[in-house]
């Protein structure tokens, strides 16, 4: 047998899919909130970790 046929015998396995869905969701809209929303000298200090200026040179 088949995966499928394993999961219609589950009682309420739609909702799965949906919960995932929404909190896929909700993840990307608090990232993103908190993207938009950030200081943007944070986000510049953020972007130098890997090479800090005094290591460019």
């Amino acid at each position: 047998m088949k995966f499928i046929h394993y999961l219609e015998t589950i009682t309420g396995v739609g909702i799965y899919p949906l919960t995932s869905l929404a909190i896929f969701f909700l993840f990307f809209i608090v990232v993103a909130t908190w993207t938009l929303k950030a200081d943007k000298k944070y986000i510049s200090s953020l972007k130098q970790i890997p090479f800090p200026e005094s290591e460019n040179e």
